[in-house]
């Protein structure tokens, strides 16, 4: 079940050898926005407490920390309109605007989070405006994705899986320095000073990373691939007709509907692996399994760490032996294991066998992730592909992520069944096994040179 990169043999006419410098600048501007967008979701969703306190008071805890989850959440359901826009952008304009304007609008969300006055002071602006800062950034990253993966796999016909994993890469470190923010904060500042001003900590060094990102990108050139296909569009329209590139005439998103379909079902296992096992496990080690917070935000370390460190090794090898064949073989293991690591953990609700869980999740979350950009990448044609992926990561992102941490609590209040984790990740790995299959059949019909599937 290799991917058609195995069978690429794509010639990118402005494609010149990079340099390792070169693809240092490459890898590290296409990420570093991915890597900004987890971290203050993640730190957002690490002091959901604090925040609901500061900005959703009630009566109820419960009710205003899931208020709080649902602001986050609601945040998701922007997603799908930055995606379009900003990745029909960056199919026109190219992937290196599309990049620029969506951090510039990252800062935007990130900056009023920082700033942003409790209720106590400004009273029902404070979680207007803290709403308005999440779909700011909803916005801003439903293009990110798209146009950041394909600004990276449009520098190579044969390394995508390497360079598109740096996607997930870079939110394993996002993970790891969100994650230790939550646990320094936690151990080392007084409860009075957490509340009232240590939570906006993180989210002022994200302010001060994002003008690095966006001076990067600006200075970038474009990709090797796009330039061809707008160069064939241009002697395309001079000659009055439909240019053909890439062995299919300029595509048409309309005609991508099934591609579209099974890009979002494989983000299903990718996206539950982040909001749950990742981002919620803080919030349920500490009000479910009752353990120190400082201690649980520590072991996410690892789960980051896991992530960081596999993601490129599994981009690599799955531009030797295959995207599917890693992909798919995770999602098995994820269904098989997920249901007796989480009935283990309840029966032995110990640090211990919490860093075992999510050590084990770290690596499942690499080798799935690492892989699926460029496989990704490779469903849709270069012309859409920006589009394809933007709208495909978002709305899978939407359906199964944004909300998940709110479905997953609301769950176990109503029932009291501590392993609700465990069923939406199983249910998400079985999905997006049926999707990697169906992909996998489809695979038989590519184009011959640039190895994109056949739209249906």
């Amino acid at each position: 079940m290799n991917t058609p990169a195995s069978h690429s043999t794509t010639a990118f006419p402005h494609a010149a050898p990079l340099s390792k410098a070169m693809v240092r600048r490459i890898v590290f501007s296409s990420s570093i926005g991915n890597a900004l967008e987890w971290f203050d979701f993640l730190v957002y969703g690490y002091f959901a407490t604090i925040i609901a306190k500061q900005f959703f008071p009630m009566q109820d805890e419960w009710l205003s920390t899931l208020l709080a989850i649902a602001t986050f959440g609601i945040s998701f359901l922007m997603r799908p309109l930055g995606a379009i826009v900003l990745g029909v952008y960056g199919d026109r304009k190219g992937r290196k605007a599309a990049l620029t304007l969506a951090i510039a609008l990252m800062m935007v969300g990130t900056f009023t989070m920082a700033v942003m006055p409790p209720f106590s002071t400004i009273g029902l602006a404070a979680p207007l405006l803290v709403l308005f800062a999440r779909l700011v950034q909803g916005f801003a990253v439903g293009g990110e994705f798209g146009s950041a993966t394909a600004f990276m796999v449009e520098h190579s016909a044969t390394r995508r899986g390497y360079y598109a994993s740096w996607q997930f890469a870079s939110q394993g470190l996002a993970a790891i320095t969100a994650a230790a923010f939550g646990s320094l904060l936690t151990a080392w500042l007084p409860a009075e000073h957490l509340n009232s001003w240590g939570w906006r900590v993180p989210f002022v060094f994200g302010l001060l990373v994002g003008p690095v990102g966006y001076y990067i990108r600006s200075h970038l050139d474009e990709t090797p691939e796009f330039l061809a296909l707008r160069e064939a569009r241009e002697a395309g329209e001079a000659a009055g007709e439909r240019k053909v590139v890439n062995g299919s005439k300029d595509a048409s998103f309309a005609n991508q509907w099934v591609n579209l379909l099974l890009a979002i079902g494989i983000v299903a296992q990718s996206t539950v692996g982040v909001y749950v096992l990742q981002l919620y496990m803080p919030l349920y080690a500490v009000k479910q399994l009752h353990m120190a917070a400082a201690a649980s935000f520590g072991v996410v370390v690892l789960n980051g760490g896991m992530q960081f460190i596999f993601s490129p090794i599994m981009g690599a090898l799955s531009d030797r032996i295959g995207r599917i064949r890693i992909m798919l073989s995770t999602s098995i293991l994820m269904g098989l294991l997920i249901y007796p690591m989480f009935a283990w953990l309840q029966t032995h609700p110990t640090i211990g066998w919490l860093l075992v869980l999510q050590g084990v999740a770290g690596i499942f979350k690499a080798s799935y992730s690492g892989p699926m950009p460029a496989l990704m990448s490779e469903i849709f044609p270069t012309q859409v592909r920006s589009t394809g992926l933007s709208i495909g990561y978002s709305i899978g992102v939407t359906i199964f992520g944004g909300f998940a941490p709110t479905i997953v609590e609301t769950f176990i209040h109503l029932t009291g069944d501590k392993l609700a984790p465990s069923y939406y990740v199983l249910l998400a790995a079985v999905l997006s096994g049926v999707s990697l299959i169906l992909v996998a059949l489809r695979m038989r019909r590519v184009r011959p040179l640039s190895g994109e599937i056949q739209p249906a």
